[in-house]
C-alpha cells in the first residue's frame, strides 16, 4: 500500500474512534438524562425500575404535537429517556389490580391529557427510541394522571410504602401518575 492510502485508513479510523467515543461518553459516562434505579425488598418481594431522567430544560413536556410538546399526547412514551425503562418484579404481585407474573419488563405509558395508559411489555431488552412490539404487551391499565401544584424539573419514578399499600409514582412537570401495587 501506498503512503497516502494508510493516512487515509489511519484518519477515517482516528474519526471512527472519536466518534464511537463522543457517543460513548455522552449516553453512558456522563449522559444528559441520567440513569436511576429505583428499588424495594421486603419480605419475599422485591421490584426494581430502570430508567433515565430527562430534565424539562424549559420545554413543554405533555400536550399536543402540534404545540411542539416533548411528549405528545396518544404516543408511545418510553418513561424516561435514552433506554427504554424496565420494571422486575420477583413475585406475582397485583399492578393496577391486575394479576401481573414475576419477571422483567419493558415499561412504557401513552399519556393522555386525563389519564395515561401504562404498560408492561416482554421485549425489555430494546433501545428507547424504537416502539416496542405491540404483540407482546403483557398488560395495558389506564391510570388518571393528576396536576401537581408545584413544576417537577427532572423526571422521576419512585415506589412509595403506605401502611398496607406500595404505590409506583412517575412525576414531571405538573403531571403525576401513581399505581397501586399490592
Amino acid at each position: 500500500m501506498n503512503k497516502t492510502v494508510v493516512k487515509a485508513i489511519v484518519g477515517i479510523v482516528a474519526v471512527l474512534l472519536l466518534v464511537v467515543s463522543y457517543f460513548y461518553y455522552t449516553l453512558f459516562l456522563n449522559p444528559a438524562s441520567p440513569k436511576q434505579t429505583v428499588a424495594y425488598a421486603k419480605d419475599n418481594i422485591s421490584l426494581e425500575v430502570v430508567y433515565n431522567r430527562p430534565y424539562k430544560k424549559g420545554r413543554l413536556i405533555f400536550g399536543q404535537d402540534e404545540d411542539g410538546a416533548l411528549v405528545p399526547y396518544g404516543n408511545y412514551w418510553r418513561l424516561g429517556a435514552n433506554a427504554a425503562s424496565t420494571f422486575k418484579t420477583s413475585t406475582d404481585i397485583a399492578f393496577a389490580g391486575r394479576m401481573l407474573p414475576a419477571g422483567k419488563y419493558r415499561l412504557y405509558a401513552i399519556p393522555q391529557a386525563d389519564h395515561w395508559t401504562i404498560v408492561l411489555n416482554k421485549e425489555f431488552s430494546a433501545f428507547g427510541y424504537s416502539e416496542p412490539d405491540y404483540s407482546k404487551d403483557v398488560m395495558r391499565v389506564n391510570v388518571a394522571s393528576a396536576k401537581l401544584l408545584t413544576p417537577i424539573d427532572q423526571f422521576s419514578i419512585d415506589l412509595l410504602e403506605g401502611n398496607e399499600s406500595l404505590t409506583l409514582r412517575m412525576r414531571w412537570d405538573t403531571t403525576a401518575v401513581s399505581i397501586p401495587l399490592n
